[in-house]
């Protein structure tokens, strides 16, 4: 089982993996999401613990399910 630090970490990098695939900055993402890219730039980092709201913000905002965000996580 993972740690919650790893799990942060391990959704920081799928985010990024695809608001890159997205071809979308983090300020781009940021401002759909309705937050402050240094927001963004600490959940991409695996430096906060992003909560369930903000998932669904940020999975509207790269227009993909939720599910696209944490289904690889173990």
């Amino acid at each position: 089982m993972s740690s919650e630090k790893e799990i942060a970490i391990r959704i920081g990098v799928r985010i990024k993996e695809l608001r890159m695939r997205a071809n979308l900055s983090q300020i781009e993402l940021a401002f759909r999401c309705n937050f402050e890219p240094s927001n963004l730039n600490r959940i991409e980092a695996g430096r906060t613990y992003p909560t369930i709201k903000t998932l669904c913000k940020i999975a509207n905002g790269l227009d993909v399910p939720f599910h696209a965000l944490t289904d690889y996580i173990k």
